[in-house]
């Protein structure tokens, strides 16, 4: 196989090279960090076939002898210590949590070392999906980084025989203090680094540091980049340069503070990247991913890579859509029913008091639990800390099929419940997946000034209702069924959908944009506060606006899509709705 892949390799040479291994998708503790980035951008590029498989290689953790040409002794045998490395994770850890954060940053050096030799040997550019840990010094781990697997790479290039200069660019929102100290003494790299403000003294024999402060937006950023990084590149002459490209600087960012749009980050991108090819062709450039908090952060790398790989711009799909086409990998399972005699369904409303044992008439709990896992969601529950989830499933109730979700092997604690049922009422002439009733939930998290308790709630969200939704899609499609349906009991039920439900009367969708157009400024539990109280007037009549549970549908089938597309035009006069300071 490898002597296979090495023709391939040959027949069809790499436009990209992408560094990646399944382990870069660990969980860090209490970090907003995306454990499924580097997965959702993979499956981007070999969806869309930017990248082929033979591209796409996986890294070893790098050696302690790699690691301690930079590090110092003295810090490298500290890793041992829990103590330490919670200190630089700002969080306290177990040991367990805190050696499976030490091994998941060996890999990613690992991979950056990778990367280095592939875009040095075959002069094409090379991604490490992970890495980017710019801010461990030599002596000291710090801001989730224990090792810095730039300098680690740098340093791999040098002992086996590179001498050529190397330009670090370094365009995360925080400073690239670990590896402008980690070069601090060395002229032959130059360390460059635009950021919101200094971690460190900005010393160095060969290093630009720009702090800006916060609330950056586009137009300022460059404007500072175009200035300040041509001069550098023209100057230090670089024969490599690695491209720390953080999208923490994205104004959805959960922990950034500047306001890039995401034209600008892609902007940005091919600025860099495009100054260094003014000095010629084949420069080794290797691109690693360094911060981007939340759901929303692959999504710029992807653009990037895309671009970087081919030369044109490929619109990521939104996280639902990548979900379902990761699903539809594999048929959802559905156990075999024996067609020479009766089952549950058949007898169900013919023999007194029968039920069916299956979820929808279809699905025994072990095909349920099996498509959880087939679908990820599964998957996305183990991220979360829960490494031993557990289903059940309750089909004899008569209120609809009842599945719970729990994160413990002994059912105690509860992260999902769902009630579905097949109603051939809810549309008219089409049969859709009814859902009574979801409830997602943490248990082990606890309400906080920024995430306070909204109605219903006795946990804070697990934050998987994407992956809740495309699972009801796969099962709308294995049977057959033409969406899905639910009348959300609060106004931040329909928020939380919005994106991928509508609401079926145009009447309905008008009323619920205005009132979005209206409370989007504020956060949902606020909102959802705001409504309760009373805070939301009907310019009309200056009485309090309530809300109404109204059917929302997401379609599935081609003829409930053409009746979502072919419903007749909102109301003329959308209803006008104002937010005030005090209740009537």
């Amino acid at each position: 196989m490898r002597f296979f892949r090495r023709v391939l390799r040959r027949i069809r040479p790499a436009r990209l090279w992408v560094v990646h291994h399944p382990d870069y998708g660990h969980a860090l503790p209490h970090v907003p960090l995306d454990p499924r980035r580097a997965d959702r951008i993979v499956a981007f590029l070999r969806a869309e076939n930017v990248v082929h498989a033979e591209a796409v290689t996986h890294p070893r953790p790098a050696s302690l002898e790699a690691i301690l040409r930079v590090h110092t002794p003295e810090y490298t045998a500290a890793l041992d210590r829990v103590e330490v490395i919670s200190q630089a994770m700002g969080v306290p850890l177990t040991d367990a949590d805190g050696q499976a954060v030490l091994r998941w940053q060996r890999l990613a050096a690992g991979g950056t070392i990778r990367a280095t030799r592939l875009a040095l040997r075959t002069r094409r550019p090379a991604i490490n999906l992970a890495g980017g840990l710019h801010h461990a010094t030599p002596g000291q781990g710090m801001g989730f980084c224990l090792i810095n697997d730039i300098a680690i790479a740098i340093a791999h290039l040098r002992h086996y025989g590179f001498d050529g200069h190397v330009l670090v660019v370094d365009l995360d929102l925080h400073d690239g203090n670990g590896t402008r100290a980690a070069f601090a003494s060395d002229p032959s790299v130059h360390t460059f680094s635009i950021h919101n403000a200094d971690w460190e003294p900005r010393g160095g024999v060969a290093s630009t540091a720009i702090a800006l402060g916060s609330g950056v937006d586009d137009a300022a950023y460059h404007a500072v980049l175009r200035e300040s990084l041509p001069p550098v590149i023209q100057a230090h002459r670089p024969a490599f340069v690695i491209y720390v490209a953080g999208t923490d600087p994205a104004e959805d960012d959960r922990l950034g503070d500047w306001r890039l749009t995401a034209g600008g980050i892609l902007d940005r991108d091919r600025f860099v990247i495009e100054q260094v090819r003014r000095l010629g062709d084949g420069i080794p450039i290797v691109v690693v991913l360094a911060g981007g908090y939340g759901r929303e952060a692959w999504r710029y790398t992807a653009r990037f890579a895309a671009w970087l790989a081919q030369g044109t711009v490929v619109e990521p799909p939104d996280d639902l859509e990548l979900l379902l086409r990761q699903a539809r990998r594999s048929e959802l399972p559905r156990d075999p029913v024996d067609d020479w005699g009766l089952t549950d369904a058949d007898l169900v409303g013919i023999a007194p008091g029968a039920t069916s044992s299956r979820v929808l008439g279809s699905f025994s709990p072990h095909a349920v639990e099996l498509s959880l896992e087939q679908t990820g969601l599964l998957t996305a529950v183990r991220e979360r800390g829960f490494k031993n989830p557990g289903v059940t499933v309750d089909t004899g109730s008569g209120l609809g099929d009842t599945i719970r979700l729990f994160g413990d092997a002994e059912h105690r604690e509860l992260l999902m419940e769902l009630r579905i049922s097949r109603s051939k009422r809810a549309v008219p002439g089409m049969e859709v997946l009814y859902v009574e009733w979801l409830k997602l939930q943490n248990p082990r998290a606890g309400f906080t000034p920024t995430a306070t308790r909204l109605p219903g709630q006795e946990h804070p969200g697990l934050g998987l209702l994407r992956e809740v939704v495309a699972w009801l899609v796969r099962v709308c499609e294995a049977l057959g069924l033409d969406g899905i349906a639910a009348r959300p009991a609060q106004y931040y039920m329909a928020g939380l959908s919005r994106r991928h439900m509508s609401f079926l009367e145009p009447a309905a969708q008008a009323r619920f944009d205005a009132l979005h157009d209206v409370l989007a400024s504020l956060p949902l539990p606020q909102a959802e506060q705001a409504l309760a109280a009373g805070r939301v007037m009907a310019a009309a009549t200056g009485q309090p606006v309530r809300w109404e549970p109204v059917l929302q549908v997401y379609p599935v089938s081609e003829r409930l899509k053409r009746l979502i597309e072919g419903r007749p035009a909102a109301p003329a006069t959308r209803p006008q709705f104002v937010l005030t300071a005090q209740p009537p």
